[in-house]
Formats: structure tokens, C-alpha cells, sequence
């Protein structure tokens, strides 16, 4: 537990934001390869792997744990009581950027998979640490999916050490507001185009958003707002463009959310508009270059799926709740689930809430649960069926 923990403190006590990943990704690479996974290894795009063979033979099944080793940036060092980078405990919690998103996470998988009693492990279990998720969830960590084929997954996001088996996704679309520019004296000679924007923005905003059972409602969030030219020197702008982040319920299809976004938006302006899934890029920092586009799909298994039974059955034998819950924000399980189809759960240390605030703090007492918990859900689902089971196969 100690070492664990201290190995926690060190991964919170290095700055690591999304394609910045290298030195966090040596010193994960450095403690998988002091303890006892048989191979480790860094794949092109900088994630990190490690397995761990079984020694019943009969069995192939494969069981993929993941955490993401970047975080968010420290915009508002000011806010914080606790240095971000202090990995400074207090009072029972771990306190820095990415303590609860994810190294925390990370430390406890590690060593919980690391003290797994191989004469009991069925088939193999592969752990990665992986690589840009913040920016582009499950982008490369589809590289990861290929090169371990798993029969399920599971996310050590933060749940609270409850079960998660759904997840909203999103998508990042771009409105693009075209009108015509003029001298702000004479404002009617032009078209406004951030009026426009205003007008169509409003309008969309009055659509009811879908709403799911568990996931709650597919929201759509305006996150930037761009006018050209800027800054505008007497002019009336010609161009307006903004993000909206959409979030997915199961079921949805990117092409009806933009038809109806833009049916609604083109009612409210007579100016020319465009609203497209924007299209993403990043370079890893090993130089692996990801483009794609921000569509991350959502995705749901039944309570009675037999991933999510066997899970919630393997956690309660070590005395942890194990809960249902879902996932509100966005996961790498957009690439297993959503895109593969590969069974997937979330299970982790912390709440959601915490994630992405100043003072981002995880209980010790949930790190030390996790571990345990890591190390049983290892066990428990590597005799789990095989991903020939869909997601809602009971």
C-alpha cells in the first residue's frame, strides 16, 4: 500500500498534458518493469503496456485494463490551496492535477494487477497507460485495441468504486456564420455575422434535448465563440465561427443531431450556414500523428450482461459495494465500446466531480480499494465469455 501510494504521489508530481506525456511515461514504464508483469513495452504512440500471463493455459481469454497517464493544464494555479503538482496528502486525500483524473487510478492498477496470483488467473490480462485521451478520447488508444485484441475492458476512470456500464459521448461540431463586411458607421451596408450566430445559437437552444434513463439528457453546450476579423477595428464581421459540444445518447446518429441542429439554426438567419463535426489532431509525443474526426460514440451494457454481473459478483467477494453507475463525461470506452464493440466497464477511485477543478483530490481509503478491487475484477474476468456477446446480450 505504501508503495503504491508513493508512486501515486510521484506520477500527480509530474506536469503531463496531452501529447506531453514523456517523462510520465518513463517513470510508469520504470515501475512496470520492476514488478512482475512478463512483457512491457511502448508502442508507437506513446502508450505504455504491460502483460501478465496466466498459468492456466486452457483458457485464452484477455482482459485490458486501462488509464490515461495526460491531464488538463493548471489555467488557474492562483485557485488552488494545494500545489498542483505537490502530490501533497492531507488529511486522508491526495491533492494535485490528475490525482482523481487518472494517476491515482494508475498507481492502484498497477500495483493491484502486479500482485495477482497467476496459479488462479485464466488467460492473460494487459494493463496500458495510455496516451492523449483528454483531447481525443480513444484515439490512441485504438492502437492499443489492436494490438491486444481484448474480450472486455475496463476504464479506471473515477466512479465513486461503483460499476460503471454506460457512458454519454460527444461530439465537438463547428457553426460557421457567413455575412458581409462593412464600415461599423454604416453597419446596414453589411451583415452581421455574430448576430446571425446570436440568432441561430437562440433558436438551437430552444430544441428539447433527448434524454436517457440512466445517462440523462444529450445537452448541447456552446464552448467557443470566434468572429473574423479579430479584433474588429470598425468593422461590421463577416465570419462568426463556434464550437458546440453535443453530448450522445445510445441510439443517436451524428447525421440526425446535425440536421436538426441545422434545420433549427437555418430557421432563425437568413445568412449562410455550415455546422460539420469538427476535425481533430494531435502529434504524441513520440511524433505519432492522430487526426480524426471529434466524434466520440456513446455506449451501454445491460445490468444483466455477463460482464457486469461477473464484475459487480468479483468486487462484493472482497467486501467493496459495487453499485451501478454510468459515466456523464467522456471515456477511452468510446474506442472499445463504442466504435469495437468490445464489452466495457468503468471502475475507479474518486468521483467525476472532482475531475478538471482546482484542488483535484482523491481519498487514500478509495485508493487502497481500488487496488484490491483491480486486483479481483483481474481474476473474476478473465473466465468472463468471450466478446462475442454484444453489449445488450443479457
Amino acid at each position: 500500500m505504501l508503495e503504491m501510494l508513493e508512486f501515486a504521489q510521484q506520477l500527480v508530481g509530474i506536469a503531463g498534458e496531452s501529447g506531453q506525456e514523456e517523462e510520465v511515461a518513463r517513470r510508469v514504464k520504470e515501475q512496470l518493469e520492476s514488478l512482475s508483469f512478463d512483457d512491457v513495452w511502448v508502442d508507437d504512440a506513446g502508450n505504455v503496456l504491460a502483460r501478465i500471463k496466466g498459468k492456466k493455459k486452457h483458457s485464452q481469454r484477455t482482459v485490458l485494463f486501462d488509464a490515461h497517464m495526460d491531464t488538463v493544464g493548471v489555467e488557474d494555479a492562483g485557485a488552488w490551496q494545494y500545489p498542483p503538482h505537490g502530490g501533497q496528502i492531507v488529511k486522508g486525500r491526495l491533492y494535485g492535477r490528475g490525482a482523481v483524473d487518472m494517476r491515482g487510478a494508475l498507481a492502484a492498477m498497477v500495483y493491484g494487477l502486479a500482485s495477482l496470483d497467476r496459479h488462479q488467473l485464466e488467460g492473460q490480462v494487459y494493463f496500458s497507460a495510455s496516451v492523449c485521451e483528454e483531447i481525443l478520447e480513444g484515439a490512441a488508444f485504438s492502437q492499443v485495441l489492436t494490438a491486444t485484441e481484448p474480450d472486455s475492458v475496463v476504464i479506471g476512470e473515477p466512479t465513486g468504486l461503483a460499476v460503471a456500464c454506460a457512458q454519454r459521448g460527444r461530439a465537438e461540431l463547428a457553426l460557421q456564420v457567413q455575412g458581409k463586411t462593412a464600415h461599423s458607421a454604416w453597419p446596414t451596408r453589411g451583415l452581421c455575422a455574430v448576430e446571425g450566430f446570436c440568432r441561430a445559437h437562440l433558436a438551437m437552444m430552444e430544441l428539447e434535448p433527448p434524454e436517457h434513463p440512466q445517462l440523462g439528457k444529450g445537452i448541447t453546450v456552446l464552448t467557443d465563440v470566434v468572429s473574423t476579423p479579430y479584433p474588429g477595428r470598425s468593422v461590421v464581421p463577416f465570419m462568426c465561427r463556434a464550437t458546440l459540444d453535443r453530448r450522445l445518447l445510445p441510439g443517436e446518429k451524428i447525421e440526425d443531431v446535425v440536421h436538426e441542429l441545422m434545420q433549427k439554426a437555418q430557421s432563425a438567419t437568413s445568412l449562410p450556414l455550415q455546422l460539420e463535426v469538427v476535425e481533430g489532431e494531435v502529434v504524441t509525443y513520440t511524433g505519432y500523428e492522430i487526426k480524426r474526426r471529434k466524434l466520440f460514440l456513446p455506449w451501454e451494457l445491460s445490468a444483466r450482461h455477463p460482464l457486469v454481473t461477473s464484475a459487480r459478483d468479483a468486487l462484493r467477494a472482497r467486501g467493496l459495494p459495487a453499485e451501478l453507475t454510468t459515466y456523464a463525461f467522456c471515456t477511452n470506452g468510446s474506442a472499445s465500446a463504442g466504435e469495437r464493440g468490445i464489452p466495457t466497464i468503468g471502475f475507479g477511485p474518486g468521483e467525476e466531480s472532482e475531475a478538471h477543478q482546482a484542488d483535484e483530490s482523491v481519498s487514500i481509503d478509495e485508493l487502497k480499494a481500488a487496488m484490491e478491487g483491480y486486483q479481483a475484477l483481474a481474476l473474476g474476468l478473465s473466465m468472463h465469455p468471450s466478446r462475442q456477446l454484444s453489449l445488450l446480450d443479457l
